[in-house]
C-alpha cells in the first residue's frame, strides 16, 4: 500500500512556524510532523509514501534528501495548490490510485498502535476512518455512519445526523480504487470541483452505498492547526507516559 500524504497548503494558522516551511515539516517533540507520520505508517505495514507538495516545494526536497534511502517518499509538486483546494493534490497523484493506497493529510498525527490496529481492521473496498462523535469542532469533518458503511460526509452536515468525525484516512487496498479515481474525476470536472475538500469524494462514493467505516481508536490522533494543537498532543503524550 501506498500513503499518499497531501501537505501542499501553507498552513497560515501555524504562523509564523510556517513562514519558511510547509506544514508537515513543522517539529513537534522534536521530530517533524511528517517523520513522525512516516514513522507511524510503517509501524502499521505502510512503508511506500508518496507526499504531494506545493507550498515552499523546495524545503520538501531539501528534508526528504536527507532521509535514508529506504524511507525517502516520492515527491510530487501541486503547483496549483493556492487555487485550489485539497481535491487538487488528489488529482495530482491520480495516476497512483490504480493501486493499493491510503490518503491522509499532511498536518495529522496519529498514535502509531492505533494506526496498525485501524489499518488491522480494513476491507476491501474504499474505507474511512472515524472515531465517534463527542464533542464537536468547528473544522470538524463530519460523518454519518450506520452497521459499519459511511453514508454521508461533509462540513456542513446536519450535527444531528453526525455519528461521527473522520480522521482524515481514506484507504483502499483493491482494485476498487477505480471507483475512487472515477469519483474523483466526477467531482473535479463538476461546478466548481477544483474547490471542493478531497471527503467530497467520499461522499458521492457513500451515498452510492460504497465507502465502509473503520473505527479509529478514539482521541489517538491530532490535526495540527494551531499552536494549542501541537501543546495538546504532546500533553497527551505526556500523560500517557504517566
Amino acid at each position: 500500500m501506498n500513503a499518499i500524504i497531501l501537505a501542499a497548503g501553507q498552513g497560515s494558522r501555524l504562523l509564523p512556524l510556517t513562514a519558511d516551511r510547509p506544514k508537515c515539516l513543522v517539529p513537534v517533540g522534536g521530530l517533524t510532523i511528517l517523520e513522525q507520520q512516516l514513522a507511524a505508517l510503517r509501524e502499521a505495514g505502510v512503508n511506500q509514501a508518496t507526499i504531494v507538495g506545493g507550498y515552499r516545494f523546495d524545503r520538501l526536497v531539501e528534508f526528504t534528501d536527507r532521509l535514508p534511502p529506504e524511507q525517502r517518499p516520492q515527491l510530487i509538486n501541486n503547483p496549483f495548490f493556492a487555487v485550489s483546494s485539497s481535491i487538487g493534490s488528489v488529482w495530482a497523484a491520480r495516476h497512483l490510485l490504480d493501486e493499493p493506497f491510503c490518503l491522509l493529510n499532511g498536518d495529522s498525527l496519529f498514535d502509531a498502535r492505533a494506526l496498525k490496529a485501524a489499518f488491522d481492521r480494513l476491507g476491501n473496498g474504499v474505507s474511512l476512518f472515524v472515531e465517534p462523535v463527542e464533542g464537536l469542532e468547528h473544522d470538524d469533518m463530519l460523518v454519518h455512519a450506520e452497521r459499519g458503511r459511511v453514508l454521508e460526509v461533509g462540513k456542513n452536515l446536519d450535527s444531528r445526523r453526525a455519528t461521527h468525525r473522520s480522521v482524515g484516512i481514506i484507504a483502499c487496498r483493491d482494485a476498487d480504487g477505480d471507483s475512487y479515481r472515477a469519483a474523483l474525476e466526477e467531482v473535479i470536472a463538476g461546478p466548481g470541483g477544483e474547490q471542493c475538500f478531497h471527503h467530497e469524494i467520499v461522499d458521492l462514493l457513500a451515498k452510492r452505498g460504497m465507502v465502509a467505516a473503520v473505527e479509529y481508536e478514539a482521541g489517538a490522533w491530532q490535526e495540527v492547526d494551531s499552536p494549542g494543537d501541537i501543546d495538546c498532543w504532546l500533553g497527551a503524550a505526556d500523560s500517557a507516559a504517566a
